[in-house]
């Protein structure tokens, strides 16, 4: 306890000699979170200078190990630098699918050469990852993918497309999942991939919403060379990789319904848009609304931290990461309705 003492220390002292002053508040829009990449355009120095600081000390990916550019920090370290990040109120200073996802599937199947060739760069947020799972025609049934990898000796050839890639047209690279044994079970045959997505034949699409703007893009490959050094876990063997991804996105689309650095908490809205009386927010039924729900916030978070444990204790999450996904998506449907009933 003396040693975290002192970590914690350490941990406020440099964060108040490091972290700009505009990065000490909340996210006034999507626009203000920074997600790195070849093309990145800051919206400021700061926010620069914000990245690059985490970055150099590995506290984008605090748990990672130091060897592929993370901070090495144990569970209990970590906790205590998102609680001095929480304490100051300081933004995250990157949003990457890189780090939520990617990097754990390709710490635990990747080769070590792909690990070193990937890993770091993430963690100092130089490029910027998109997703290729869905297909047009699969619906839910992700095992049903027709975009195939044609084997051409020292490389594979890429054709088929991929929809609802978020943010496909800002994407510097892919992880994707592709058919490379046309004739195996629709579960085998199926490699997990990577590649730039500046290579010759790829290009995107927009898929507009009902509100006319969109995250999403469909994208397509037409005689895509992959090179074969850039496929994580063994060739055919991809579903395993994707599933074990699929745990790590669930979980961040859990977070989604937690507070987060960066974020207007739903109290501090109401608050300050209401009022109180005697130090107590005056509206009795949000008041207890807003109670419930951080109530149900803090407790999703400590389920989600105890899953964490049990992982890395070898226990296999199972359906868990799926109800993580689901109530996070409730979590963070009661909080929009929230500030909307501060806000009325």
């Amino acid at each position: 306890m003396t040693e975290l003492k002192a970590f914690r220390e350490e941990v406020r002292d440099w964060l108040e000699a490091n972290c700009p002053e505009p990065m000490r508040h909340p996210y006034r829009s999507e626009a203000d979170a920074c997600w790195g990449g070849r093309d990145c355009k800051f919206q400021s120095e700061d926010q620069r200078l914000w990245l690059k600081r985490m970055a150099g000390k590995g506290w984008t990916a605090p748990t990672w190990p130091t060897e592929y550019g993370g901070g090495g920090l144990n569970r209990e370290q970590n906790k205590v630098l998102g609680e001095e990040l929480a304490r100051i109120h300081a933004r995250p200073p990157l949003e990457s699918f890189g780090i939520s996802m990617l990097g754990p599937a390709l710490m635990k199947f990747g080769s070590e050469s792909l690990k070193l060739q990937h890993l770091p760069p993430i963690v100092r947020g130089e490029i910027r990852w998109a997703q290729g799972y869905s297909e047009p025609n699969a619906g839910s049934d992700l095992a049903s993918l027709q975009a195939r990898a044609d084997d051409m000796g020292d490389h594979y050839v890429l054709n088929g497309s991929k929809v609802w890639t978020s943010y496909g047209d800002l994407g510097d690279w892919m992880f994707c999942l592709v058919r490379t044994d046309f004739e195996a079970k629709k579960h085998e045959g199926i490699s997990f991939v990577l590649f730039d997505m500046a290579t010759p034949g790829v290009s995107t699409r927009p898929i507009k919403l009902i509100s006319g703007k969109s995250p999403f893009t469909e994208t397509i490959f037409e005689n895509v060379r992959v090179e074969k050094d850039q496929v994580i876990g063994e060739v055919n063997q991809g579903w395993t990789v994707a599933k074990y991804l699929l745990t790590h996105e669930r979980e961040m689309i859990a977070g989604s319904g937690l507070s987060r650095a960066g974020s207007i908490p739903v109290s501090k809205t109401a608050i300050h848009t209401l009022g109180t009386e005697s130090g107590i927010l005056h509206n009795t039924m949000l008041r207890s609304d807003i109670a419930r729900y951080e109530m149900d916030m803090r407790c999703l978070e400590l389920t989600i931290e105890r899953a964490r444990d049990e992982v890395k204790a070898g226990v296999s999450l199972g359906a868990t990461s799926s109800m993580f996904k689901y109530y996070g998506t409730e979590l963070n449907k009661r909080r929009y309705e929230l500030h909307g009933d501060s806000n009325s």
